[in-house]
């Protein structure tokens, strides 16, 4: 076991203040895992001078992923964070349109987002890899290379009166132990934390549906920013540009094909973040050529293409365990029909510094953490897992069984305005509520 009285000497924060206020003998709070939560909550706590440290599993952080959606409510805390417009803008583009269409080709139902919807603040569409790296080095920026140890993946934990003792493991076997005031889980949809508060936790709940996942580049569609879910609720496709056009007019274009088949057989073993041949799953889709988008042709531009179930895990009663908390996927991994995985996780984030600010760092934040959004996210998942706002297409299915001329003598205007309209209330994006939320963490608060 090594000795980190250099390495938790490292990461105390420094500051200007005199020396006998300097927070030179607290126990850093531990973050596993460096994605985008346990990112937004170092930088977070950066903020509110909380020292921390996060262990990363992985031995180099890479601009890896494919494309996810910010929503406003997660904007507005990047912008707090001290991320700007200008920043977000070099990594995605900010979406002017989100927009169901048929397979018939015909337009379901479109509405504007971000600030042409009314917002106070943008939705995103951006790069996955690109967002975490630019977090990542913003965090270095701030806080120096020791607010991140690399290579380390949290094994195990051990919760005592004043702290909690962390186990971290190297793939060459080196093990660490720090002592910390806490231990948060950010550590995804395989979370070891999780793992060690449910041991009995089932495997990941499967729905049925594959996703093939690219980037082509290609011409936007609609407006220069068009989020489209084109086809039937169980067979489908998105696609969204994630980069400003070039040189040449043409944007990175991700997208998202996706089918469901029969679950009977039980989630399928092996790599399900494996790379495959267009080959494997052309046929799926291979008449669907329509005036304003020829989609074979846009899955035979892409390059590296790879294959993912639809997955997530049943809600469990509580995120915490004496000083150990989650996050992000780790709390609550859901469908990514929604377009609001990565926003929750960072919300998430703000709401748990939001708590240290009004509890202090302890047991008495998290549980409020805990209360506060349990519930109401563990519904949001299993929202998500009844198809999220694409539940449009899947009543449009039912009524008409996807064939139309005219969506109006289908499903009312009213009526998928109102379904909208009750799916981001519950995801906390709501415009009228959120422009006219205070801010999760005040200006210049500190802990």
């Amino acid at each position: 076991m090594l000795t980190l009285r250099a390495l938790l000497h490292a990461i105390e924060i420094q500051d200007m203040r005199p020396h006998s206020q300097q927070k030179t003998n607290q126990k850093p709070v531990v973050i596993a895992g460096a994605g985008i939560g346990g990112l937004s909550l170092a930088l977070t706590l950066q903020q509110l001078d909380v020292p921390c440290l996060i262990l990363e599993s992985v031995s180099e952080l890479k601009p890896l992923g494919v494309g996810i959606n910010l929503q406003p409510n997660a904007v507005r805390e990047l912008f707090e964070m001290g991320i700007t417009a200008e920043q977000l803008d070099k990594v995605g583009v900010r979406t002017q349109e989100w927009a169901l269409v048929g397979r018939n080709g015909r337009e379901i139902y479109a509405e504007p987002r971000g600030e042409a919807a009314g917002y106070n603040w943008p939705q995103y569409s951006v790069h996955r890899g690109q967002l975490q790296m630019l977090l990542h080095d913003t965090l270095i920026s701030r806080g120096g290379a020791d607010s991140l140890k690399l290579g380390f993946k949290v094994v195990s934990y051990t919760n005592h009166t004043e702290g909690v003792s962390v186990i971290a493991e190297s793939k060459s076997g080196e093990r660490l132990e720090i002592e910390a005031s806490l231990l948060v889980g950010a550590d995804g949809l395989h979370s070891n934390v999780r793992a060690q508060m449910y041991p009995n936790q089932p495997e990941p709940h499967w729905s049925g549906a594959i996703m093939w996942r690219g980037v082509t580049m290609g011409k936007t569609l609609r407006t220069d920013a068009s989020f489209i879910g084109l086809g039937h609720h169980d067979h489908r496709l998105v696609v969204y540009p994630i980069s400003q056009p070039d040189e040449n007019g043409l944007s990175v274009m991700n997208w998202i094909a996706e089918i469901t088949v029969d679950t009977k057989q039980g989630l399928p073993t092996g790599d399900w973040n494996r790379k495959v041949e267009l080959e494997d799953f052309l046929e799926h889709f291979a008449d669907w050529d329509f005036d304003w988008l020829d989609v074979p042709a846009m899955l035979k531009g892409a390059g590296d293409i790879y294959e993912y179930p639809m997955i997530d895990r049943d809600p469990v009663p509580s995120w915490v365990d004496g000083r150990v908390v989650l996050i992000g996927d780790a709390a609550h991994v859901m469908y990514p029909v929604g377009s609001n995985g990565a926003s929750q996780a960072i919300v998430d984030a703000r709401e748990l510094g939001a708590a240290f600010i009004a509890h202090g760092v302890g047991v008495e934040a998290i549980n409020a953490y805990d209360q506060k959004m349990c519930g109401p996210i563990s519904a949001l998942v299993l929202r998500n897992r009844g198809s999220g706002p694409f539940g449009l297409l899947r009543e449009v299915d039912e009524r008409c069984g996807g064939d139309f001329e005219e969506i109006s003598d289908v499903i009312s205007q009213q009526e998928m305005d109102e379904f909208m309209h009750n799916y981001k209330s519950a995801a906390g994006f709501a415009m009228e509520a959120l422009n006219a939320a205070p801010s999760i963490i005040p200006e210049g608060a500190k802990v």
